[in-house]
């Protein structure tokens, strides 16, 4: 079963499993790293959404670096089993995290602690899953003022963001664009 390693906080270097699936592509090690440097300011006592999950390594790493609670949203039965198996394996506290299986934006449960302060959005690409998750995310009220949302995505999609978010970072690779926004308060 393929790992990845958590690059920073109380559980750095420990492995979580994640099941191999079409579509899912963890967080290179490098981006992440970049990632939660830009969220250092904002992880402590966060309360986070990981919405197209996966391998969970978004969710677990904000957990790991002292958010108080990940939300971890994924669709397939066997990653959302190999997200309870690493929770355990990490010795997490029942309080500081839920997993919801569903599909975004359908077929989802209330989900529990929102809304959030920090949503990982990464979702398969190709799929035109970001824009429809960005619409249901503003309709739903999921994200508080002033809250951070993670956007990786592939290098030629059009995105257009809501008209309250702003880009705070923004990177790119060679395939694809990473990014911080923030909604305006």
């Amino acid at each position: 079963m393929p790992a990845v390693r958590i690059i920073g906080g109380q559980w750095r270097s420990r492995q979580i499993h994640f099941v191999d699936m079409p579509g899912l592509r963890p967080t290179q090690d490098r981006i992440r790293e970049t990632l939660f440097n830009w969220l250092t300011p904002f992880i402590v006592n966060a309360c986070c959404l990981d919405l197209f999950a996966g391998s969970g390594v978004l969710g677990f790493e904000a957990l790991s670096r002292g958010a108080s609670f990940s939300c971890f949203v994924e669709n397939n039965r066997q990653a959302v089993i190999e997200l309870r198996n690493n929770a355990e394996k990490l010795a997490i506290n029942p309080q500081q995290f839920a997993i919801v299986r569903g599909l975004v934006p359908h077929h989802l449960p209330t989900l529990p602690q929102a809304p959030f302060d920090i949503v990982f959005l990464d979702p398969p690409f190709h799929q035109n899953l970001l824009t429809v998750s960005i619409a249901w995310l503003v309709h739903s009220q999921l994200v508080r003022p002033g809250a951070i949302i993670y956007l990786e995505m592939e290098k030629d999609l059009d995105l257009i963001l809501p008209k309250d978010w702003e880009i705070y970072r923004r990177q790119a690779t060679a395939t694809l664009i990473y990014q911080l926004v923030r909604v305006k308060i």
